[in-house]
Formats: structure tokens, C-alpha cells, sequence
């Protein structure tokens, strides 16, 4: 039998996706996976019944359809305060998953280097490894995870093609400021760098913090390619609809690689969530509102354990430390954790270069009374 390819040896399976299988097994409470355990917006569901009543089952426009582009173009338009053109500057994706493979792609060849802020989302660096390039870590310092100016300084200075921004940022729930962002921008620009950004949780941020869209910074639209998706801010992990936002030139070339990656989004639930995009800004409110009070409960419990944790800032997740526990192995920490306490977490592991194992991810996108249960679990875990 043939050698199956290298790449693939230099990363494992998802141990996001494992712990929800693990979840399964021991019947415990899921706060691995980010996903919400409530439905939609009820007329985002009859959009979709609608959709599928009216015929549209064949293919969109491979980079989306019209009229989900020109919705979403108003809605990019409104939020970042800066005109998007439906036409030249958005292709739409197979959720904000395939948008970072297509950026990733799209601006680097093999052997380019990536600079990734670690903690991060797991995807980005095996995006870079299927792509070809070289990960390049910058360490944001636990527990408040900020990043030190000289280390991400010498990361562009060794030759970076492109840098992964994730804000907020997945695992650590770090909101960076105008001012962190600005240093990254101007090292873009000393450097001559693409930045991806990751921005699926732009909506949910919590007061006093605010979000900052990378690509409004000054000199920063012709070198952003905006990765996010409409799965967070609607409730619809599921439908896996995402796309990128580029200057028309890079848009250009990001069309030609989603349209041999994936083909095209599924076309009746394009059609659908432009229902969900021309929803009023209350609903934009009401939703970090939400997550506001979910994240409260979650902390609060957490709180009564005695466990550090840091407090996100935005996105719906909390990275926890449990060094107190003397666990090697945060993999075997989260088995035993789902096993035996009934919640299962996320390795930190997932989200660091290697040799850090202090850490689990929770995640507190759930209904206030999933939260209580799992609180009421956690309080097993009360240090004296």
C-alpha cells in the first residue's frame, strides 16, 4: 500500500470534535463544542421551510448568491462603518471553517510562514500545514493573554507572509484594543504582511469592550482578508454558511480557490439567512445581552470552585486552569473530568504550541438551566 501524505501525519484529529464524543459516551454535559443548545430565530426557520418550498434546491452562484452578497454587503456596510461592495469584496463560504482555508490559500505558497497568535483556534495551524506553510508562534501571556511588542515584532521580522488574527479571540476570550491592534497594523505594514483576521464572534462582546474591524484600521483594507460566518450570531452552526471579505483584487483570486474547494454554500439556506441579516440592531444587542448572562452563571460557578479562570472579554468561552489538579496530561485531566464529574471540557492542549498542559476550555453557549446542571457538577471540583 502506498504512503499516504506527509502532511497529514504532522497533526491529529480535532479534539474539539473528540471530547463531544467523548460527552456522548459518558452521558455528560457538553461545554466542549461551541455550539448553542437553543434553536434559531423562529423566522429564520421558516426561511429556510420557505426556501425549500420555492424550489431552491440547485447550485448558488459558486461565491454566493446575489442576494445574500447584497445583504450582506448592507449589514458589513452598517457594523463597519465603511462601504462593501457585494459584487467585488465577499465571496461566500462553507462556513468561517473553509473562508480562513481559502484566505490561507489564497495568499500563500508552500513554505511561506504564518504567524499565529497562541492560544488559537486548532484549524489555523493545521490550515497553514495542509496549505504548506510554516506556523510561526507569538505567545499571549496567561492569564490576562496579551501579547509582549518585542516577541510579535521578531515573528514579522522572520519573514512572515501572512498573520492569523483571531478577535475576539477563540479559546481565551481576549477583545483586543484599538491600540493592540494598531501595533499589529503598523508591523503589517512595516512588513509588507497579510492579515487574516477570524471575526465570527463580532457581536458578542461585553461591555465596557468593544470590537474593532482589523480591515477599518488605517492603510489595512488592501492587506485584510476578514474571515467569519453568520453561525454564531444566528444560532446556525449547522449550516456551515461563512465567507471572506477582501479587496476586490484578492476576492478575485479567493473565488478561484473556494470554487474548487467546496464548490458553493448549500443554496437554500443562502436564501434563508438573508431574512436573518435584515434583523434590526436590537437583536444585535440582545444577543451579547444573552451571552452576557450565560457567561455570569458559568462564572459564577467557577467562582464557588475556587479554580483561576480569566474572564472573557468576548466570545462565549472561559479557559480555566487546573494545575491544582497535578494532571500531566490535560487530555487525561478532560476524559477523567467527563467521566467522573459528568461536564466535559476541551483540552487546552488543542489551542497551544506544544508543552502546555495547564489549561481546559469551557464553553458557556448554552441555556441558563444547561449551565445550573453543569454548574451543580463543577462544584466537585471545589478546591479547599
Amino acid at each position: 500500500m502506498p504512503r499516504t501524505s506527509q502532511r497529514t501525519a504532522v497533526f491529529t484529529e480535532s479534539l474539539i470534535r473528540e471530547m463531544t464524543r467523548v460527552a456522548q459516551q459518558h452521558g455528560a454535559i457538553n461545554l466542549a463544542q461551541g455550539f448553542p443548545d437553543w434553536d434559531p430565530p423562529p423566522a429564520l426557520v421558516q426561511a429556510a421551510k420557505d426556501a425549500m418550498d420555492a424550489g431552491r434546491h440547485q447550485y448558488a452562484v459558486t461565491w454566493g448568491s446575489p442576494e445574500l452578497r447584497g445583504a450582506l454587503g448592507a449589514k458589513l456596510t452598517r457594523f463597519m462603518g465603511v462601504p462593501v461592495d457585494p459584487a467585488r469584496e465577499l465571496v461566500v463560504t462553507c462556513g468561517a471553517t473553509e473562508a480562513m482555508m481559502v484566505a490561507m490559500m489564497t495568499v500563500c505558497d508552500p513554505g511561506d510562514k504564518v504567524g499565529l497568535f497562541t492560544p488559537f483556534y486548532e484549524n489555523y495551524s493545521a490550515d497553514a500545514i495542509l496549505t504548506g506553510a510554516v506556523p510561526v508562534h507569538v505567545p499571549l501571556h496567561p492569564p490576562e493573554y496579551k501579547f509582549d511588542p518585542a516577541e510579535l515584532r521578531r515573528a514579522f521580522a522572520s519573514g512572515l507572509k501572512a498573520f492569523v488574527l483571531c478577535n475576539p479571540s477563540n479559546p481565551c476570550g481576549r477583545v483586543f484594543t484599538r491600540a493592540e491592534l494598531l501595533q499589529i497594523a503598523a508591523l503589517a505594514e512595516e512588513y509588507d504582511v497579510f492579515v487574516l483576521t477570524d471575526e465570527v464572534y463580532e457581536h458578542i462582546v461585553y461591555a465596557p469592550h468593544r470590537h474593532t474591524y482589523f480591515a477599518t484600521l488605517p492603510g489595512m483594507a488592501s492587506r485584510t482578508l476578514m474571515c467569519s460566518s453568520l453561525s454564531k450570531t444566528f444560532s446556525i452552526t449547522g449550516w456551515r454558511l461563512g465567507y471572506v471579505h477582501a479587496a476586490p483584487a484578492i476576492i478575485a483570486q479567493a473565488r478561484k480557490v473556494h470554487d474548487f474547494l467546496t464548490v458553493g454554500a448549500a443554496a437554500p439556506l443562502q436564501h434563508a439567512v438573508v431574512t436573518a441579516l435584515g434583523f434590526p440592531a436590537s437583536y444585535y444587542d440582545e444577543l451579547a445581552a444573552k451571552y452576557a448572562v450565560s457567561r455570569d452563571i458559568l462564572l459564577g460557578y467557577l467562582d464557588q470552585t475556587g479554580l483561576a479562570y480569566t474572564r472573557p472579554e468576548g466570545a462565549y468561552f472561559v479557559m480555566v486552569d487546573i494545575s491544582a489538579f497535578g494532571y500531566a496530561s490535560d487530555v487525561e485531566f478532560s476524559h477523567w473530568m467527563a467521566r467522573e464529574i459528568g461536564v466535559a471540557p476541551v483540552p487546552g492542549s488543542s489551542f497551544f504550541a506544544p508543552g502546555e498542559n495547564r489549561y481546559i476550555r469551557l464553553n458557556f453557549a448554552k441555556q441558563p438551566a444547561t449551565l445550573h446542571a453543569a454548574g451543580q457538577r463543577l462544584l466537585q471540583l471545589k478546591r479547599g
